[in-house]
């Protein structure tokens, strides 16, 4: 989808990832010109998890979250698979020195593996968040890998949505919210007060996923749009520049 036409008078737009993606993704909203406003839908901490007792061969990353808790476990040399640029750019960030990244989703990067390495000859190190990454465990599994997979991080819905939040909504400032996940959409309107959900509802939410916009539609929004690809830099181009 190209970018979006903007009827709207308020330059508001909602960001409801956590970090470590929240603080350049507000960056990047207020370059384009628009009114940026910080509502994490969860709270994300890293686990410490010893070293496995027989290394792996190659690390698997569905989310950068997992990152942090990589580093303690594994040599900075490993061959690492990340689900998605973002992932695979913070990885060589944090000194990962062999990175291979997939398009952004659990199926692309199931095929990178099957394309890059030989089933019978890895051992996988798959971290994930508690109940991510289960069907891409068995899944290479299924094609010959040996899979190890941890829990990484534990990432818990917010209590509350912010006070200052819910005034703006309240007073229409607000004209899109970005969604990057199921996870973080569900969590984000379960914390918000039942009688302010009908003016977030009224705003434009863009998603990441079809999975995403059912949450979000179900919730009662009425304009929902996708990014053309699972990543943040397309939902970005989505939203494009502010007009005003």
């Amino acid at each position: 989808m190209s970018q979006l036409l903007h009827p709207y008078k308020s330059i508001g737009v909602l960001v409801t990832r956590p970090e470590p993606g929240l603080s350049e993704t507000l960056v990047a909203v207020q370059k384009a010109g628009w009114q940026a406003y910080a509502s994490p839908a969860l709270e994300i901490s890293a686990h410490i998890l010893p070293p496995l007792a027989k290394p792996p061969t190659a690390l698997v990353l569905t989310s950068s979250q997992a990152i942090a808790c990589a580093c303690g476990m594994v040599t900075k040399n490993l061959p690492v698979f990340a689900v998605g640029a973002r992932t695979a750019q913070r990885a060589q960030a944090a000194g990962f020195t062999q990175v291979y990244s997939a398009n952004g989703n659990a199926a692309d990067l199931q095929a990178l593996l099957a394309r890059m390495v030989v089933p019978e000859q890895e051992r996988l190190l798959l971290l994930s968040g508690a109940g991510q990454g289960v069907s891409l465990a068995t899944q290479l599994q299924a094609l010959g890998f040996t899979v190890t997979r941890q829990v990484a991080y534990a990432a818990r819905p917010v209590a509350q949505i912010e006070p200052a939040i819910v005034q703006q909504l309240r007073a229409g400032n607000i004209a899109y919210s970005l969604f990057f996940s199921a996870q973080s959409a569900k969590a984000w309107v379960q914390a918000l007060p039942r009688d302010v959900l009908p003016f977030a509802a009224q705003t434009t939410a863009l998603v990441l996923s079809g999975a995403t916009a059912d949450i979000v539609r179900a919730a009662g929004w009425q304009q929902v749009h996708v990014a053309v690809q699972p990543n943040a830099t397309a939902l970005l181009a989505l939203l494009g520049t502010c007009p005003a």
